[in-house]
């Protein structure tokens, strides 16, 4: 795989596939803006202070106009930035130039190889002979991973001299992941070591709650119609799960005029779903009925290739769900006799041949919304990043007080109500204030937090420490001090 690291004229490395596409990337960045207040509430407040001033920050984060508009808030807040996809299919071309040329690095594009996919996680997180980055927003753990499993490496090879072995795993992602480590170890056989010593942490970034809701709501129709044609009124749609991003999918498809069906496994979520008028039943009750399938669960082997052999002609599959192990790509890919026929890319039909008839699979099972379409919309993705970068602030501030233990932390209530009222005035609300004998009479503070922890309203957010000694509830105060 011969590829290499660009330098802009300033020095910056990149690799993008095409940095004429700058322009147009600034332009979307510069309308998303707008759409994302609480980021830009986190530069007015926290800029003048320049508080990331000397951090180096890795991110594994779909590079997306919304992610560029939270990387150039890191860098507004003083941080240098290195950053790589999360996904082969999620990078938006323009996203990247723009940030590659006027903020930081980047080394992705949509369509990478899984070969190229992990060059890019490597070269994200290689800062040089001083060792890795202090801090990584890291969205599925791949950065993470592969320190964690470079580490692993260099403790073996320092005390047997014993390589990796690539040919261990069946996994062929692993393989590729354990071959990079392999090829370096000789060439440097502590570089993962360094990382590890110098991380302070990671914050995870996710989308759940109120990001998935009404994100998912917003990004599947917009991926089914840009993937296909299809009229989504008359069809009958399954979707596979009920949570968060289930409840979003069946809201829009029942919107969009189909004949919504959900199966599940939790009696609360299938309650639910009844009660919004959807039918609830197996996915083998209606495999070769339904028109779309949308898998929603974060669980593995959802619609598994038996299932799709059994589907009607044309019938789309896709997952909006755990990233890529929700189909059974593998099971279709090595089918006996099965023909794929790419319509355009990540819009394939994959043909059987005992009926010579076919199913429409998007984004190769991967996340379709960002795969086929542009992902959440930017409001949504406020929310989840300012959250990141509340979580980044906080680790940063407290990397030498002790204050973390190494061990995962959830952000707390206070934090989502906070990031919540943020995004309050783009849509013009004024929120009711409760008096204090109103707050007695049901025993929360004037101020908040108003719901119990495990209500979520918006991201589940995490923090992961790298180093301390205590073991103490995230931000048990606020920190950050923000207004």
């Amino acid at each position: 795989m011969a590829l290499s690291v660009e330098k802009t004229a300033a020095g910056r490395e990149y690799k993008v596939k095409d940095m004429s596409q700058a322009d147009f990337g600034r332009l979307e960045i510069e309308l998303a803006e707008v759409e994302m207040p609480g980021l830009m509430a986190c530069r007015a407040e926290f800029g003048p202070a320049q508080p990331f001033k000397g951090a180096k920050i890795t991110g594994s984060l779909h590079m997306t106009i919304q992610t560029a508009v939270l990387i150039e808030t890191l860098t507004a807040l003083g941080a240098e930035v290195r950053w790589c996809s999360c996904n082969i299919f999620s990078t938006q071309d323009h996203a990247a130039a723009a940030i590659a040329r006027d903020s930081a690095a980047v080394f992705a594009w949509k369509g990478e190889t899984l070969q190229e996919y992990w060059w890019c996680t490597e070269r994200a997180l290689d800062w040089g002979p001083t060792g890795g980055p202090d801090l990584i927003v890291d969205d599925g753990g791949d950065a993470t991973l592969l320190i964690h499993e470079g580490v692993k490496a260099e403790e073996v090879y320092e005390k047997t001299g014993q390589l990796p072995d690539p040919s261990s795993t069946d996994n062929a992602e692993f393989q590729i992941v354990l071959t990079i480590i392999r090829d370096g170890l000789k060439a440097d056989p502590k570089k993962y070591t360094r990382m590890k010593e110098r991380l302070v942490g990671v914050s995870e970034e996710t989308t759940t709650g109120f990001d998935n809701l009404y994100g998912c709501r917003h990004s599947l129709p917009d991926g089914l119609m840009r993937a296909t044609d299809v009229m989504i009124a008359g069809k009958v749609a399954v979707v596979c799960g009920y949570g968060d991003v289930g409840k979003g999918c069946a809201a829009a498809l029942k919107q969009a005029g189909a004949r919504v069906i959900v199966t599940e496994i939790d009696p609360i979520c299938a309650l639910q779903a009844l009660m919004e008028g959807l039918q609830v039943l197996t996915l083998e009750d209606v495999v070769s009925e339904a028109d779309i399938f949308v898998t929603t669960t974060g669980n593995k082997d959802i619609i598994m290739v038996n299932h799709m052999r059994k589907m009607k002609n044309n019938a789309i599959v896709c997952n909006i769900g755990h990233f890529d192990n929700e189909i059974d790509m593998l099971g279709l890919e090595n089918y006996p006799g099965v023909k794929r026929i790419t319509i355009k890319p990540q819009t394939d039909r994959w043909v059987f041949p005992e009926t010579n008839t076919g199913i429409i699979v998007l984004a190769e099972g991967r996340l379709m919304n960002l795969g086929c379409a542009t992902g959440h919309p930017s409001f949504v993705m406020s929310c989840s990043f300012t959250n990141q970068v509340i979580a980044q602030l906080e680790l940063w501030k407290e990397k030498a007080t002790g204050k973390y233990e190494k061990k995962v932390y959830v952000l707390p209530k206070h934090l989502d109500e906070k990031v919540a009222a943020l995004h309050l005035g783009k849509l013009g609300a004024n929120l009711t204030k409760l008096t204090k004998d109103q707050a007695d009479y049901i025993s929360v503070p004037i101020e908040g937090p108003y719901k119990p922890p495990h209500y979520r309203s918006l991201c589940v957010g995490w923090m992961v420490s790298f180093g301390g000694k205590e073991t103490r509830p995230l931000l048990e105060e606020d920190p950050m001090g923000f207004e």
